[in-house]
C-alpha cells in the first residue's frame, strides 16, 4: 500500500477538523445539504438546454450571460460575505518568460500550518466513506445554484427553486480556497454520494457547463484519486483565467480518428514537446458534444478500471479535452522525488499540469522559471514506453479499429510558430510501478 503525507486543501469551511455532526429533526444548525436541513430548502436553478446532438462547430453566443451574470455574480456575493479563506485577487501572478508561457501565482493563503494527513495513492477507485468529509456537509450558503437540464430545451433561470431531493440535483458551489477569480466546484448528483470516479453522465454534465459558459478562458478540471484529489466525493473544479494555459498552446500530433457507435467522428491526438505526456480529444466533422463526451468518458473509465491515476482538462468551451495519466504521487510515496521539489509543496494536479503553477513560498515565486516548471512537470509524466502502453490499453477499451496513422501520415498541429524543442533537464521520468 502506497501512501503520501500532505496537508489537504480546504474546499469548504465545513471541512475543518472538529466540526460536530448533527442530525436532530430541527436540523444540525449548519444549514447543510443533508436530510436534517433539506426540508423546504430552496436554491437558484440554472436549467440548460440539452439535446441528443449538439454540433461542436456551433459558434453562436449563448442566449444567457451565464458566466458573467450568474456564476460570477453569485461568487462575488459570497466574497462580499467573507466566505473565502483569503482574497485571491491579492495573490501576485505573472507569466514566466519562455516559449510556453507558464503562469505562476503566489498563493500563501493555500498553505495551512497544520498536521499533514495520509492519503492512499495506489488505488484510484475507493468506496465512498460517509464518515469522511463530503459535499453534503457544506453549508447551503456555499452553494451558488443548481445546474440541471431544462425540460423544454430552453435556457431557464429560477432564482428560488426547491431542491428536488428525489432527483439528487447537481450543484455549483464555491471553492473557499480559490486559485483564481470565480473558482467553483461542479458536484454532479450530490445527494447520491458518488465516489470520485468519472462516468458518462457526469462528464457530459461538465461539458455542458463548459458550453454554457461560452468562454474559451473558462475551463473545468478533474483530478482522480492518486492524482491529487483529496475528497472522495465526485466533483469537478472550474475557474476563469484570461490567458491560454501552456498545455493549450503545446503542439499535438494526430493519432487516429475514432468513430463510436453513433458514427460521430472524434479526433484523438498526442501532445508532444510538453513535459507531461497526454492525449487530446476533439470533435471532428459531424460530431456532437455527446460523441466527444462518450469517447473521453470511455477512456477515463478504462484508466480507472486499470488503476491508473489521471487528470482531465476541459477547454475551448468543451470542444477540446486533455486526458493526462500521471505518476507523481506514486513516485513521491516511493521516495523517488527530490527533496528540492518536495520542499516547494506543489501538488501537481490538473491546473499545475496544464501550466498554472500555484506556489506557496515567496522564494519559489520570485525564482520561478520555465526550466524549473518543466523539471517539476517532467516528474509527473509517464515514461514514453509506459505512456504508449497506456494508450494501447485505452484504444483497446474504446474499440479503436481504424488504421493507426504512420509517423509520416500524422498531422502536426504547430501552435504559436511551431513545435517547441524539449529542454534537457535533470529528473527521472520513469513511472516505477507498472499497474
Amino acid at each position: 500500500m502506497l501512501r503520501i503525507k500532505r496537508v489537504p486543501t480546504i474546499l469548504s469551511n465545513y471541512q475543518k477538523e472538529g466540526v460536530e455532526e448533527g442530525g436532530a429533526a430541527r436540523g444540525c444548525g449548519r444549514n447543510c445539504l443533508r436530510n436534517c436541513c433539506l426540508t423546504g430548502a430552496k436554491l437558484p436553478l440554472y436549467a440548460f438546454p440539452k439535446s441528443n446532438k449538439v454540433d461542436l462547430c456551433h459558434n453562436n453566443e449563448v442566449p444567457f450571460a451565464f458566466l458573467d451574470s450568474l456564476l460570477l455574480g453569485e461568487w462575488e456575493e459570497r466574497m462580499e460575505r467573507g466566505l473565502f479563506r483569503y482574497d485571491v485577487t491579492a495573490c501576485a501572478t505573472k507569466v514566466i518568460p519562455g516559449e510556453l508561457g507558464f503562469v505562476a501565482q503566489l498563493n500563501e493563503g493555500r498553505h495551512l500550518k497544520k498536521r499533514p494527513t495520509e492519503f492512499r495513492v495506489d488505488k484510484v477507485l475507493q468506496p465512498f466513506d460517509e464518515n469522511k468529509f463530503n459535499f453534503t456537509k457544506v453549508g447551503q450558503e456555499e452553494v451558488l445554484f443548481q445546474f440541471e437540464a431544462s425540460e423544454d430545451g430552453e435556457v431557464q433561470f429560477h432564482p428560488n427553486a426547491p431542491i428536488n431531493v428525489d432527483g439528487s440535483p447537481s450543484v455549483v458551489a464555491i471553492n473557499v480556497s480559490p486559485i483564481e477569480y470565480g473558482h467553483v466546484l461542479l458536484i454532479p448528483r450530490i445527494l447520491e454520494r458518488l465516489p470520485q470516479r468519472i462516468d458518462h453522465e457526469s462528464l457530459l454534465l461538465a461539458l455542458y457547463m463548459a458550453r454554457e459558459a461560452g468562454s474559451q478562458y473558462f475551463r473545468l478540471g478533474y483530478n482522480s484519486l492518486g492524482a491529487f484529489a483529496t475528497i472522495n466525493h465526485l466533483h469537478f473544479q472550474a475557474y476563469y483565467l484570461g490567458v491560454p494555459f501552456p498545455i493549450e498552446k503545446a503542439p499535438t500530433r494526430k493519432i487516429t480518428d475514432f468513430n463510436g457507435n453513433d458514427n460521430g467522428g472524434v479526433v484523438i491526438s498526442e501532445i508532444f514537446n510538453y513535459p507531461v505526456r497526454g492525449l487530446v480529444y476533439e470533435g471532428g466533422s459531424g460530431s456532437s458534444l455527446e460523441d466527444l463526451s462518450n469517447a473521453v468518458a470511455d477512456s477515463c473509465i478504462c484508466l480507472q478500471d486499470n488503476n491508473i491515476p489521471y487528470n482531465v482538462l476541459i477547454s475551448d468551451s468543451g470542444r477540446r479535452i486533455f486526458v493526462l495519466p500521471q505518476c507523481y504521487a506514486e513516485k513521491q510515496a516511493l521516495g523517488e522525488v527530490s527533496g528540492e521539489l518536495l520542499d516547494t509543496q506543489v501538488n501537481p494536479a490538473v491546473w499545475e499540469i496544464s501550466g498554472h503553477m500555484v506556489l506557496k513560498r515567496k522564494e519559489d515565486y520570485e525564482g520561478a522559471s520555465e526550466e524549473k516548471a518543466w523539471r517539476l512537470l517532467a516528474e509527473v509524466s509517464l515514461s514514453e514506453e509506459r505512456f504508449q502502453e497506456v494508450v494501447a490499453i485505452i484504444f483497446e477499451a474504446i474499440s479503436v479499429t481504424e488504421k493507426m496513422l504512420t509517423e509520416d501520415e500524422q498531422d502536426v498541429d504547430q501552435v504559436d510558430g511551431g513545435p517547441r524543442e524539449a529542454a534537457m533537464v535533470p529528473g527521472n521520468q520513469e513511472c516505477l510501478v507498472q499497474y
